[in-house]
């Protein structure tokens, strides 16, 4: 049983590899543009809408609530991000029905992938909603001791998040490999479809952690009101 999708060699060169973990990657990366392309392109401006664009809308409405209810005020400007973060997830999980696809989140390098785009995105967005200078000091808040501890923390936090979404999504294929060569074929169809479920889950969990991550660095902490000092 192979452990991780970077085992399955495609094509050697010397030291380049292309694996299975690069291939369907950019499989699914192709798949979501190409769909992108086909939904949008004939979004209608007016009252007159197809079914699939009212949905579309549905989707898009619900996610940019979810997103404001973590705390970012103004959804749009994450969604693109956020969006293609869980679509990402989502696809792959979802693809795992499809004979022979290994999935990429199978592999630690992909999820470390996506948890290094969380972990430039939080002071990316912190330094456009805030300015470097007051970005750069909410490290040595409320004082300078923090500074290290604060270092540790985003560090610490992304490791967190590529480990989790690996140890998650490796685990159930693994399981579903295991039932399969043990029990009938019945049994392993019910855990693969647990293990849509649980991808859908861990797509969900990954989406909200990092807008809370997002959130966290973009909030800007107001003065308090004279009156109220003066108390």
């Amino acid at each position: 049983m192979r452990l991780s999708p970077d085992e399955i060699i495609f094509w050697q060169h010397g030291f380049i590899k292309l694996n299975a973990t690069i291939v369907f990657t950019w499989a699914v990366m192709l798949f979501l543009a190409a769909g992108s392309k086909l939904i949008t392109h004939r979004l209608s401006g007016d009252h007159n809408r197809s079914r699939w664009q009212n949905l579309l809308e549905i989707v898009v409405t619900g996610i940019e609530q979810q997103i404001e209810e973590v705390g970012l005020h103004e959804p749009k400007k994450y969604l693109g991000f956020l969006g293609t973060l869980f679509l990402f997830v989502a696809t792959v999980s979802l693809c795992t029905v499809i004979p022979g696809f290994q999935p990429p989140t199978g592999s630690l390098s992909t999820t470390a992938a996506l948890a290094l785009c969380v972990f430039v995105a939080v002071p990316f967005f912190g330094i456009e909603e805030q300015g470097l200078g007051a970005y750069l000091k909410s490290y040595i808040k409320p004082t300078f001791i923090m500074l290290p501890f604060n270092i540790i923390s985003e560090m610490s936090r992304t490791l967190a998040l590529a480990v989790r979404l690996f140890g998650n999504m490796m685990s159930g294929a693994m399981i579903i490999g295991i039932l399969l060569t043990i029990t009938p074929f019945i049994f392993p169809i019910i855990m693969t479809l647990l293990g849509l479920l649980t991808g859908m889950v861990q797509a969900y969990i990954f989406t909200i952690l990092a807008a809370v991550y997002i959130a966290a660095a973009t909030r800007i902490r107001k003065p308090m009101p004279e009156s109220e000092v003066k108390h």
